[in-house]
């Protein structure tokens, strides 16, 4: 007899609801949670043995959340329920993401990204990460990934890891999140495959107040939620260099325009909106100051 003692459930999640969901579930003690890449797109929280859930209640919190199923389970089967509903995908026209149980590579002439799923944003699957490496294949194309560039709220760092695949130099990434700090460092041993050298970007955890991110940045990199976003533009003006670009994205397309008047506000020139699904990513640029 299998002694049940992982907890899933299976959650339908309107796409306003997901940032927040995921901070209260990390915060009642979720140790991952994901959303299936392809339809129906369920989300996934998966809670430890010692951890007791938090009570289904607090789901009412969340417009539209529901929860479709919870499932318990044995240690044997844990990780092959942690794998479900996250395969490789293709992301642009330059790369192949797959999680680290998939040992196939991807197609001839992609970059094959290994990444490891779990709480740290940014692992590709996500529409907004997907978002921004496009827009930074469009910003390689033209010859605008000299640098530097300032990756903030970069999560696992897998949009520096990009920039650096596709040609860019001189880039900083950082995160306030402790944990990202060492998913950084994974993820650049999972592709150390990729890599000419050992350590393609600086990192560091703390805030856009850091010494190290005084700029002046030739391009920023913000993929976090819009509110966040709007908070930190009058220092992102501030260590932008004129011309410099910025990708914001971890926007809900039903708030374009006030992402695109907040951007305009502190000196930021749209240059392009990309969507996909419910959610966008802006390419503009700094104006003189």
């Amino acid at each position: 007899m299998v002694h049940a003692t992982h907890l899933r459930w299976k959650l339908e999640v309107p796409d306003p609801q997901e940032e927040a969901l995921c901070a209260w579930l990390e915060g009642e003690g979720s140790s991952a949670f994901y959303r299936e890449a392809e339809e129906p797109r369920a989300c996934y929280a998966y809670f430890p043995p010692d951890q007791a859930p938090p009570a289904e209640e607090g789901l009412k919190a969340f417009a539209g959340v529901s929860l479709l199923e919870a499932e318990a389970f044995g240690d044997e089967d844990w990780l092959a329920k942690s794998r479900e509903g996250f395969g490789a995908f293709e992301v642009g026209t330059r790369f192949h993401v797959r999680p680290t149980w998939d040992e196939a590579p991807g197609p001839a002439g992609r970059l094959d990204l290994v990444v490891n799923p779990g709480l740290a944003f940014g692992t590709g699957g996500h529409e907004t990460t997907r978002l921004c490496m496009e827009l930074l294949e469009e910003l390689a194309q033209a010859d605008r990934l000299k640098g530097p560039i300032l990756d903030i709220g970069a999560g696992t760092g897998i949009l520096s890891l990009a920039a650096h695949l596709l040609g860019g130099r001189h880039l900083t990434a950082f995160d306030i999140d402790p944990d990202c700090g060492p998913a950084m460092a994974e993820l650049i041993e999972l592709n150390a495959h990729l890599l000419q050298r050992a350590k393609p970007y600086e990192s560091f955890v703390g805030t856009l107040d850091h010494p190290k991110a005084n700029g002046p940045f030739a391009g920023l990199l913000a993929n976090i939620l819009l509110i966040t976003i709007q908070e930190l533009l009058p220092r992102m003006a501030e260590v932008a260099a004129p011309g410099a670009w910025i990708i914001a994205s971890g926007i809900l397309a039903e708030r374009t325009d006030e992402a695109l008047v907040s951007l305009v506000t502190h000196g930021f020139k749209p240059e392009q909106v990309r969507q996909e699904g419910e959610w966008i990513a802006i390419l503009a640029t700094r104006v003189n100051p």
